[in-house]
């Protein structure tokens, strides 16, 4: 493999690669500039080491990394997305990492066994697309060690759904599950993570630095309408974060109910086995109305042993 100065020649021999018979990527060490991002099918290792980056110079809008497929582990990389601007419904686009889609085409098969291992992403001043999105039908995917820099949202873990756009969805709806994410350190975003329409999914050991958000655990605007599974918004165990905030309304916000973008129907979530425990929260809003911690409908979210410092 020979990688050079021409982004176009780069992307070409990487995605050719990874379109062949799955195996061991082993990337050298440098900043290795690329025309477009790389759709990672199934089976794939791909690995570099603390000085090995992938740059998306184009701005295509896709991620840098988009895995596609089970059984993929991704390790000591780092990755830069181009600059862009995807928008409140593209939380799967301009991102260093997705795993799995956010709207499809038709029912999908479930992406299942990725690994995440020692990832960076960095945006640069972006403030405007999120670092690392786990979308739609995924599941059993295991996440240590990674590090965001700028961006919108650090680790974005949302539902997905058979449709056109948020507003014409069909279903069914998709529900990321069976996530063990730990080590998660988020600096200069506006938001460290959120977790919407979810179940059996712990995040431990998070420091969220500069943020305007801590994190979100949110009920998905759709949740009842296609999927009737008691599952979503159970086991949720969200622990030992520290978070370092300076925005207008909230470090956490809990919330149990959403609305649809179809026909503005509000529906509740009913939590059950989810706690929020052992987490720091220092700073203060900058808005005329702010809370450490905001909750909405959401009783069956068990919050414990939180301290807060302003």
């Amino acid at each position: 493999m020979n990688l050079g100065a021409d982004p176009a020649e780069n992307h070409r021999i990487l995605q050719e690669i990874l379109s062949g018979t799955p195996g061991k990527l082993e990337l050298p060490p440098g900043t290795h500039e690329l025309a477009d991002g790389l759709r990672v099918p199934g089976g794939w290792t791909i690995t570099g080491d603390a000085d090995t980056w992938l740059a998306v110079v184009e701005r295509t809008g896709h991620p840098v990394l988009h895995v596609l497929g089970s059984d993929v582990s991704i390790s000591d990389l780092g990755l830069r997305p181009a600059p862009s601007d995807p928008g409140e419904h593209g939380g799967d686009r301009g991102t260093g990492l997705t795993i799995g889609e956010y709207l499809y085409a038709s029912p999908p098969d479930w992406i299942s066994g990725v690994e995440v291992h020692r990832l960076r992403v960095d945006h640069g001043a972006l403030r405007t697309a999120n670092a690392v999105g786990v979308m739609g039908a995924v599941r059993d995917v295991i996440m240590r060690d990674v590090t965001v820099t700028g961006g919108y949202t650090g680790l974005a873990v949302h539902w997905g759904a058979v449709g056109d756009d948020v507003s014409t969805l069909v279903g069914p709806t998709y529900h990321p599950h069976n996530l063990d994410i730990s080590g998660l350190m988020v600096f200069d975003a506006v938001e460290g993570f959120y977790l919407s329409s979810v179940h059996d999914v712990r995040v431990a050991g998070a420091v969220l630095t500069n943020v305007e958000m801590g994190f979100r655990l949110l009920p998905g605007d759709n949740t009842d309408r296609f999927v009737k599974s008691p599952d979503i918004g159970s086991r949720i165990e969200i622990s030992d974060v520290d978070v370092s905030w300076s925005g207008p309304l909230y470090a956490v916000r809990v919330a149990g109910w959403g609305r649809s973008e179809i026909d503005g129907a509000v529906t509740v979530l009913d939590y059950r086995d989810t706690v929020i425990r052992d987490c720091h929260l220092r700073g203060q809003g900058t808005a005329g109305s702010w809370s450490p911690i905001l909750v909405e409908q959401a009783p069956g979210v068990t919050l414990e042993s939180l301290t807060i410092t302003t």
